[in-house]
């Protein structure tokens, strides 16, 4: 624990309450979005945005701020090139985005996101470029959505999902989340990984470091009916990240329900 007294958030719903502060007016996705961007201009960005502007501003950014550190990455080493599905917490606004660059670097990484996203001006136009996947508002565009995600499972990529859905700055433990993200990876019978980002004590700094364990892989278990797949595998990743968060020393932000509020 801190030796200061950590800032206490409130929270009524651990499913839907966001802590974000980013105040976004969120575009609407529609059939109209571009979700592949096929043109000789749209790859020449990928790689100069992804390569030489997001690479090294995000490794800057990572270090110097939470001293970043990934636990475990050679987990991931015999699927580099294959397709699968990596879950994480979602704690940071700014750092969430690009954590995933780095576990998969070289290799691109694709990440399922909020509309938000690819809202913000200016920048929000860059994300499609950098491997965000924003989620669909209705069914044309959910066509478009799901064309986009086997076209990068067919590539042999890993998507990413937050399926905490909603930010949590700090929070050290790992939310109760929904098995609906897990359909894909029982549909398209890929391995599962997950990454656990946690927050420990550094001496000489207010802010904690930021350290990120990866395990995995998890496998569907085909003695199982496929609705019944994604749930239990649902369970296997949440409780591994749930053992993983208990790596965190440091409390910046407690949360804690209303409900067990004294009167």
């Amino acid at each position: 624990m801190d030796k200061k007294s950590p800032k206490v958030i409130y929270y009524r719903d651990e499913l839907n309450d966001e802590f974000s502060k980013a105040q976004i007016t969120p575009k609407r996705i529609d059939a109209s979005y571009r979700y592949e961007r096929k043109s000789f201009f749209a790859k020449a960005a990928h790689v100069f945005l992804y390569r030489f502007v997001a690479i090294p501003i995000a490794f800057v950014y990572l270090k110097v701020k939470f001293g970043h550190k990934i636990i475990n990455k050679k987990a991931l080493k015999p699927f580099r090139k294959k397709a699968c599905f990596i879950y994480g917490n979602h704690t940071q606004t700014s750092a969430d985005p690009l954590i995933p660059t780095f576990i998969t670097f070289p290799y691109r990484a694709n990440i399922i996101v909020h509309p938000n996203n690819v809202s913000i001006p200016i920048v929000g136009g860059l994300m499609p470029y950098l491997g965000a996947i924003p989620l669909p508002d209705d069914m044309a565009a959910n066509r478009n959505f799901i064309k986009c995600i086997e076209a990068r499972l067919q590539k042999g990529q890993a998507v990413f999902i937050y399926p905490e859905a909603h930010i949590w700055p700090y929070f050290t433990g790992i939310r109760n989340f929904k098995d609906t993200s897990f359909f894909y990876p029982v549909k398209y019978d890929t391995p599962v990984f997950c990454f656990t980002n946690t927050y420990q004590r550094r001496k000489w700094r207010k802010t904690p470091r930021m350290v990120t364990y990866i395990d995995g892989p998890f496998y569907k278990d085909t003695q199982l009916p496929p609705r019944v797949q994604k749930s239990e595998l649902r369970d296997r990743v949440y409780e591994c990240m749930c053992e993983r968060a208990k790596n965190s020393n440091v409390t910046i932000i407690k949360y804690v329900k209303e409900e067990t509020i004294d009167d």
